[in-house]
């Protein structure tokens, strides 16, 4: 994939992105089999707007996991980020009776928790095999598992103590409406802890892919999902009726051989395209120039090609009396300006005797 290609491409796809009378946005809209917007007042309208279509997720989870072989070698960045979301929860010093994980899949939270955390984990997902993909492995705290779908969920109201979700809720239409039903579904003072990717995920597959497509097909078509920003959550969280929020990103790179060999791993995960006006085919030809450009654009000097996962981790709790609330404006006894300057001071006269 030569320079001048690369450059002719970019140009064209930000000539198409500008101007959408070109003729390249007008093959756009072949690519769509969205259905016509309903008319205004019309019942066919939804409560939310529609991004993902949840059943062929479910089916491609259920795929997935049929290959437990397969299944299990790819489980690498899930089990990392489970991870990272039990380090968050192990910084609450509280021992809770029953955790209840969203979008659990094989158990991946379950591989790191122990009996000084919970005395019980319930792991929901809307897949029934991937479910019980690891039924057979005994973990150190007891589980239970249920199908539940994340966008409803079947918990009564100030019933739970604690819900975790790890790499699930980027697939969730309303997210909003989800932290809501969360929060309804938690006791007073209960706490939520999720980590999802973010909106950075697989930024040069993306970038890849739309090019080659503009090349050799004449358009772009969605072939990597939306995916929420971390200026938003802190806004979801209060929206929804969380208190002591708290929002941080993370990064996880993992280096392919290719990108071929990145799209495997995604399908073998169950993390393929779910976006409901997707194309579900892309040509052997369009797929090879990916790779191609990807390689020429972000390739490592040893051959591999890096994938930036961007992770979101976010932590609400439910309001309840008990909780440490910050002080009113205005009622400091000390002036932070003044602290500041005399710790600057002590600092500069323990360097000067230091020298």
């Amino acid at each position: 994939m030569t320079p001048t290609f690369l450059g002719t491409a970019a140009k064209a796809l930000q000539t198409c992105l500008r101007s959408p009378s070109c003729a390249h946005a007008a093959r756009l809209r072949l690519y769509s089999t969205a259905p016509p917007p309903p008319r205004p007042g019309s019942k066919t309208i939804p409560a939310t707007f529609q991004v993902f279509n949840r059943e062929t997720k479910r089916l491609q989870k259920e795929r997935a996991a049929r290959n437990t072989e397969l299944s299990r070698q790819v489980d690498y960045v899930k089990d990392e980020v489970a991870f990272r979301v039990v380090d968050r929860l192990l910084d609450i010093k509280r021992e809770f009776n029953e955790v209840v994980e969203l979008g659990s899949g094989c158990g991946h939270i379950a591989k790191h928790v122990d009996t000084d955390m919970m005395k019980k984990l319930i792991m929901c997902d809307m897949s029934e095999a991937m479910l019980n993909r690891d039924r057979d492995i005994q973990y150190e705290v007891p589980v239970e598992r249920r199908i539940v779908d994340e966008e409803n969920l079947p918990f009564p109201e100030n019933s739970l103590e604690c819900v975790v979700s790890s790499l699930s809720m980027h697939w969730i239409n309303d997210l909003p409406g989800a932290m809501i039903q969360i929060q309804r579904s938690l006791k007073p003072d209960g706490v939520f802890i999720a980590g999802l990717f973010g909106g950075d995920t697989l930024f040069e597959l993306r970038t890849s892919l739309q090019l080659a497509e503009l090349d050799r097909e004449g358009g772009i078509s969605p072939r990597i999902s939306p995916m929420a920003d971390s200026r938003d959550l802190g806004s979801l969280l209060s929206r929804a009726g969380f208190t002591l929020t708290t929002v941080d990103v993370d990064e996880v790179t993992v280096s392919y051989p290719s990108a071929l060999e990145l799209m495997e791993d995604l399908r073998a995960m169950g993390e393929s395209n779910a976006v409901i006006n997707r194309r579900g085919y892309l040509s052997r030809d369009t797929m090879m120039a990916a790779a191609a450009i990807y390689k020429e654009m972000y390739g490592n000097p040893d051959g591999t090609v890096p994938a930036t996962f961007q992770i979101l981790y976010m932590i609400g709790w439910k309001p309840a009396p008990t909780q440490n609330k910050p002080l009113e404006r205005g009622t400091a006894k000390h002036s932070l300006k003044e602290r500041l300057e005399t710790e600057r001071a002590a600092t500069a006269s323990s360097s000067a005797e230091t020298k």
